[in-house]
């Protein structure tokens, strides 16, 4: 009797490849966590697509709205569900905003959209490499414990403030009123319009939910700010809602566009571009992928509880190759390169903790290809404050850094300064890690920081300087 019991009580295959049960966590909590964080960052679908469709490239093409739009969707739902399986993270994969806003602007007018996308899967060849190398590995292990934890603060308010402009209740301040002062709240200190509405209920609401640790909290309020949302597109129409209008779609089912998987050329770059130039460009976009994913990783893995007190984490390699290998795949599909998303944490505040949530994100994006009608139901300030009210968790890293040290309390502070102001998890960490190893320096500790912190600081002041850079080669 007592042998049919233990065997009743054993873990199952699902629950031992996933852990779910050693991580404290239930099957229906990971889905929901799944939920959450498609919910969180399904806007890429949409987003994705406006930004590399806004732009041209050298022969003056655009790329095909329906194929970009796929693709987002197809490229997200494989690695991520490759991370959920393999990588066992609870950690969501799609198109990096901080690459496809260069490759759009910055490469494609010098090239055609095939040999840019070669240069994204170079780009992702490279960080594979790195991870493969266990170098990679080395670098998130050389970073201190307590900068880490500033890049989960600065992570947290980065996302934060990402929730509240792209629900509108920051704006950039116009340059036409002169003042120094770059954002404002609302439409010029006034908060204006029913999509405010809804950001601010579905906060509200987002707050008391949690606050009560009533299960599915940030699901929940998502979809009740969507469905008060498309009531009152229905009735009132106010508009500026920004990229998605919570209007119920004519359409529902749609064929998905495979038109640009596989549309890249790897070679013709290197007859189109100068040696020095196509090295800036991969430089850029390795720079971009490889520490803001790094930031993403160390700090949703943190609030997971997946890392352990000497700041490292299990299968940390394969989750970091695995980031690469999506960052490539995002250039065959022609959707840029994919990386590990802030919005994760979206998830992991609703309680996602092992790969299976993943697994169930990836699919929502397998679904979504056939559903790119609807992609859009959500709109930003019903998603919003999912950002905000993770992004105000994540601040609570704070207490892991020893303010006491101003070779860590100055470093940690840029980061997490600089991290949200930049809009660059890139930029924050740059400046706290330039910052550690000269004060370092300055203390007579120059050895203390270690040989891999010093040329990551170098290499870090060569991202800074690449302007100047490109001014001397020219």
């Amino acid at each position: 009797m007592s042998t049919k019991t233990e065997q009743e009580k054993r873990p199952g295959p699902i629950d031992r490849w996933f852990e779910i049960s050693a991580r404290g966590t239930t099957p229906m909590r990971e889905v929901r966590g799944g939920l959450t964080t498609f919910m969180a960052m399904s806007y890429i679908v949409v987003l994705n697509p406006l930004i590399l469709t806004g732009a041209v490239d050298v022969t003056g093409e655009r790329l095909s709205m329906a194929g970009v739009t796929t693709m987002t969707a197809f490229s997200a739902f494989i690695a991520t569900v490759l991370m959920g399986i393999i990588g066992r993270a609870p950690l969501a994969l799609a198109a990096a905003l901080t690459v496809n806003a260069v490759v759009a602007y910055q490469i494609a007018p010098f090239v055609t959209w095939p040999q840019a996308m070669g240069l994204v899967v170079i780009e992702g060849l490279l960080i594979v490499a790195l991870a493969a190398s266990g170098v990679r590995t080395a670098i998130m292990n050389a970073i201190p414990r307590d900068l880490k934890s500033a890049i989960g603060v600065g992570l947290g308010m980065f996302i934060a403030l990402i929730g509240m402009v792209n629900a509108g209740f920051v704006n950039r301040r116009p340059d036409a009123d002169e003042t120094t002062v770059p954002v404002m709240l609302g439409d010029h200190g006034i908060l204006v319009g029913w999509p405010i509405v809804v950001f601010v209920v579905g906060l509200i609401l987002m707050i008391a939910l949690w606050a009560r640790k009533v299960p599915g909290a940030v699901m929940l309020s998502i979809a009740v700010a969507t469905v008060i949302g498309i009531i009152i597109e229905t009735v009132v129409h106010p508009g500026d809602w920004g990229l998605v209008t919570p209007a119920v779609p004519e359409q529902i089912l749609s064929w998905p566009d495979f038109s640009l998987f596989g549309n890249i050329d790897l070679i013709g770059v290197f007859s189109q571009l100068g040696i020095v130039t196509i090295l800036v460009f991969v430089f850029t976009l390795v720079l971009s992928g490889f520490f803001d994913a790094m930031g993403t990783i160390i700090a949703v893995s943190d609030e997971a509880g997946l890392v352990d007190k000497k700041g490292k984490m299990r299968r940390l390699g394969t989750i970091l190759s695995i980031d690469g290998g999506a960052a490539a795949f995002g250039g065959i599909t022609s959707s840029s390169a994919n990386t590990v998303f802030v919005e994760s944490a979206a998830g992991v505040g609703d309680g996602a903790r092992t790969g299976l949530s993943s697994v169930v994100t990836g699919g929502l994006f397998g679904i979504t290809m056939f559903l790119v009608p609807i992609a859009a139901v959500v709109p930003q300030q019903a998603a919003a404050p999912a950002l905000v009210l993770v992004g105000g968790l994540m601040c609570a890293q704070a207490r892991h850094i020893d303010w006491t040290d101003i070779q860590i309390s100055l470093p940690a502070f840029l980061i997490i300064a600089i991290t949200p102001f930049t809009y660059s998890v890139t930029a924050g960490v740059g400046a706290g890690i330039i910052a550690y190893v000269v004060i370092a320096a300055a203390k007579g500790k120059w050895r203390k920081p270690g040989l891999l912190l010093w040329v990551i600081a170098a290499v870090f002041v060569a991202y800074f300087g690449i302007h100047a850079f490109e001014l001397l080669s020219a």
